[in-house]
């Protein structure tokens, strides 16, 4: 059945309308237009419906909000798939793309060891890697649990059973990472903020597991991330080093961090 052609007017007020929802998310529309390349007397134009963009120019503003051209025919947030969560309008203002746009001064991409009391045995120290990388916009993390940690849990040890994966957030003095494993109901939720070393390379805060309470097992510990560079070589190095270790085996600024003496608070 034919549909009626939308009139220049029509498609310039829903493009201004979804532009109104996806620029929420920024504290400021000069900061936003300057981030776009585009002057802030047309944005506000496009805003309000009475200009709309060139090819070029919407091609710019839909990559920049990882939308497409159906912005010129629906509202956007009939345009956001179930997946797609972090990009709801709905969001948009508390865990939407400014809370997830991290700078790599904030958090460089590269490989990072991270170091943790284990939550099955609390005499070993669990050492590990991951690597965070920049993908649509978002930090990503990818890594994999211990084989030791897997056995002690009565898991499968192969590597797909052993993959994690996540998303880094910001938070008001560091950064909040969510992880979980494949097809996974359960995860974890790991808060870090940078620390003085000599290369600056250090993040100190905990992780915990979203599990039930019981009276012995343990869901939240300190935890120390360190950045080692984004070459494979130096992550190759740690990567013989990770699993279970003793107190004693731990690097000695990662043993200072997690104070391992001292109870978490």
């Amino acid at each position: 059945m034919y549909k009626p052609s939308r009139s220049p007017a029509e498609l310039r007020n829903m493009f201004g309308a979804n532009l109104r929802v996806l620029s929420k998310s920024y504290s400021s529309i000069s900061d936003l237009s300057r981030q776009l390349g585009i002057n802030r007397t047309q944005f506000n134009r496009y805003l309000s419906g009475e200009s709309f963009p060139r090819p070029d120019v919407l091609d710019r503003i839909c990559r920049f909000f990882d939308v497409d051209a159906r912005i010129l025919l629906e509202p956007v947030d009939r345009l956001t798939k179930n997946t797609q969560l972090l990009g709801s309008p709905f969001l948009a203002e508390f865990m939407g793309k400014a809370s997830v746009t991290i700078s790599q001064e904030q958090l460089p991409s590269g490989f990072y060891r991270f170091s943790r009391r284990s939550f099955t045995d609390q005499s070993q120290f669990v050492v590990g890697l991951i690597h965070a990388f920049r993908e649509d916009g978002l930090t990503l993390v990818r890594g994999f649990e211990a084989k030791e940690a897997m056995r002690a849990q009565g898991l499968p040890c192969d590597a797909r059973t052993r993959e994690f994966r996540g998303y880094i957030s910001l938070q008001e003095d560091g950064v909040a990472m969510i992880l979980s494993r494949r097809n996974s109901l359960t995860g974890s939720y790991n808060y870090m903020y940078r620390v003085p070393s000599f290369e600056n390379n250090f993040w100190v805060g905990y992780t915990t597991r979203a599990m039930r309470e019981t009276l012995t097992g343990t869901r939240i510990t300190r935890m120390v991330f360190e950045h080692l560079g984004r070459k494979i070589g130096p992550a190759l190095e740690a990567a013989r080093g990770t699993g279970f270790v003793t107190a004693e085996q731990l690097l000695p600024f990662h043993r200072r961090l997690l104070q391992v003496d001292a109870p978490f608070r």
